[in-house]
Order: structure tokens, then C-alpha cells, then sequence
């Protein structure tokens, strides 16, 4: 009888028996461009994009703002970075005065 296990979601994963995983492991260490990293290997990998958001300059200040739509729509529209779009355009204006 398969050992089977229940996740979170509902999917049903199908646990191999020990004599099956060996069989697995045995033909994963046979392909010599699948070998397991050593103790010294792990201890070397770094993280290749940190989670979260990234860390800022420290010269912008968080606040409620209220626009209109059609400008937030706009800004929207041209994709991701758009929130940095419409501060450089807040500084732009600045600047010309």
C-alpha cells in the first residue's frame, strides 16, 4: 500500500516507501551533473534577490494623499515603477520653481 499525505490545499502527494527512495537517490548520485553540494558548498550560497521591498535612501517620507483618478490611472498605466514616475515628476515641478 502507497503511503499518501494530505497538504494544506487538498492535493493528495504520494510518498515513496524507503526501498523506492533508495532506488531514487541511487539513480539521482549516478548522473554526474546532478551530484549533492558539500558541507562547504552550502555554506558559500548567498541569496541571489533579497525578499521585501528594497531598501530606500531614507529621504522620502510616508503619507495619505489624495488624487484623482484619471492621474493615478495614468501613472498606472506605464507599468511598474509608476509610483517613482509620479515623485520624479513632483520633482521635477519643484525644481522649476
Amino acid at each position: 500500500m502507497q503511503n499518501t499525505v494530505k497538504t494544506r490545499n487538498g492535493l493528495t502527494l504520494i510518498v515513496p516507501d524507503s526501498a523506492e527512495d533508495e532506488k531514487i537517490t541511487q539513480g539521482a548520485l549516478a548522473d554526474p551533473d546532478a551530484q549533492p553540494l558539500t558541507d562547504e558548498q552550502i555554506r558559500q550560497l548567498r541569496p541571489t534577490r533579497l525578499r521585501g521591498r528594497p531598501v530606500g535612501t531614507g529621504k522620502k517620507m510616508q503619507l495619505t494623499l489624495r488624487i484623482d483618478t484619471e492621474v493615478i490611472n495614468y501613472f498606472r498605466q506605464s507599468g511598474e515603477g509608476w509610483q517613482t514616475r509620479m515623485n520624479d515628476v513632483l520633482r521635477d515641478w519643484v525644481a522649476r520653481r
